[in-house]
């Protein structure tokens, strides 16, 4: 089996999240629109997103933000309507935020059998994940991530092309082995694109807007898109076969340059 570099994003690749904050935003808006009648539970919910990814893009994929940006968009229809800030429904509006991350972590279907099955066909496996150490090492240790991934778990909390490039560094790979698998066309595969790898994209059922960006980069390698996990292991192993092939043909070709090459010096 030719090796392959894989390195799997966590968030919505490898297990459920973003179905968590989809959840904890809809509980924000109801109880909001308690508050605030006249504002529609849409308009709140545009709001909230607009603040959080605003935070986002300044700050970076610290899990506290998410909690501030429910707060932010609290104190917005506070000031826009004079109504008084209260200390009861500030509280009220942080546990609300801050339960996303007190939930037992869930692995996709079958996560547990790929990842065996990657690791058991000699595959060099990574993890490139954002946001802040102590939340997404909750994660990693709840899940037994490291016994796949070991000392090769990258947390970024600003996940993008630069952080990918430290990863690239830090392994010395060949590009044309080596894969970015994840469900974030912002922070998956446009970095792998933009640094010349292979991108795998595998679209969650429920995606966070800050994820979708259009890509416009021609690919150095394979671009494709998977519609489950799953479909993972057979997909690589069948780019490996066709690496190692093209690999062999290659080596021929040299072989018979070389013989050729002394013949007519002959």
């Amino acid at each position: 089996m030719n090796q392959q570099t894989l390195i799997l994003d966590l968030d919505d690749t490898l297990i459920h999240c973003n179905k968590y904050f989809v959840e904890s935003r809809n509980r924000f808006a109801n109880v909001m629109k308690k508050w605030f009648t006249s504002v529609s539970k849409q308009e709140i919910l545009e709001k909230q997103s607009e603040i959080d990814i605003k935070g986002v893009e300044k700050n970076g994929l610290h899990s506290s933000l998410y909690t501030q940006s429910l707060v932010a968009t609290y104190r917005y229809f506070c000031l826009r309507f004079g109504r008084r800030l209260k200390g009861a429904e500030i509280n009220q509006i942080q546990k609300i935020g801050q339960s996303v991350f007190q939930r037992k972590v869930k692995p996709f279907p079958y996560m547990y059998e790929i990842l065996d099955t990657l690791q058991a066909e000699g595959h060099q496996l990574l993890l490139f994940t954002g946001g802040d150490e102590a939340n997404q090492r909750r994660k990693i240790t709840q899940l037994r991530l490291t016994d796949y991934f070991e000392d090769r778990i990258f947390i970024f909390e600003h996940k993008n092309t630069d952080s990918l490039q430290q990863i690239l560094n830090n392994i010395n790979t060949d590009k044309k082995c080596t894969w970015m698998i994840g469900n974030s066309l912002k922070t998956d595969i446009k970095p792998a694109l933009e640094l010349g790898i292979n991108a795998i994209h595998i679209p969650a059922e429920i995606e966070w807007s800050y994820n979708i960006v259009d890509i416009e980069i021609e690919p150095s390698g394979t671009y494709a898109q998977l519609k489950s996990l799953v479909h993972l292991p057979e997909f690589i192993r069948e780019q490996a076969y066709n690496t190692a092939l093209n690999r062999g043909r290659n080596s021929v070709k040299e072989i018979l340059s070389i013989y050729l090459n002394k013949e007519v010096q002959a």
